[in-house]
């Protein structure tokens, strides 16, 4: 189980993250758009003045269940070791394990 701060600095990435998401996408197209280089460099100083936590690159998916950071299954949202105990217990329907 991961520590409840690790997981509460989490969500709070993730609220920041969806506040600024419109701000930050709209910033990034006005770039592109734009010739000049010098404004270029002011609408890079407003993406610069955004919290650093609203980046979508600092979010970490996490189990589920919990909290764990790393080996983490998409589709299913769980860690490697809890997605495998509930295949076992016959918990996840249609996932079978595989033998040879």
């Amino acid at each position: 189980m991961a520590k409840k701060s690790l997981i509460q600095r989490e969500k709070k990435r993730q609220k920041l993250e969806q506040k600024y998401h419109l701000i930050r996408r709209s910033s990034k197209k006005e770039i592109s758009k734009v010739a000049s280089l010098s404004a270029k460099w002011e609408i890079h100083g407003k993406l610069q003045s955004l919290p650093r936590n609203s980046a979508p690159t600092r979010l970490h998916r996490r189990c589920f269940l919990t909290g764990r950071p790393r080996a983490n299954y998409r589709h299913f949202g769980l860690s490697g070791h809890i997605l495998r105990e509930m295949v076992q217990t016959c918990l996840l329907p249609g996932a079978t394990r595989s033998s040879w």
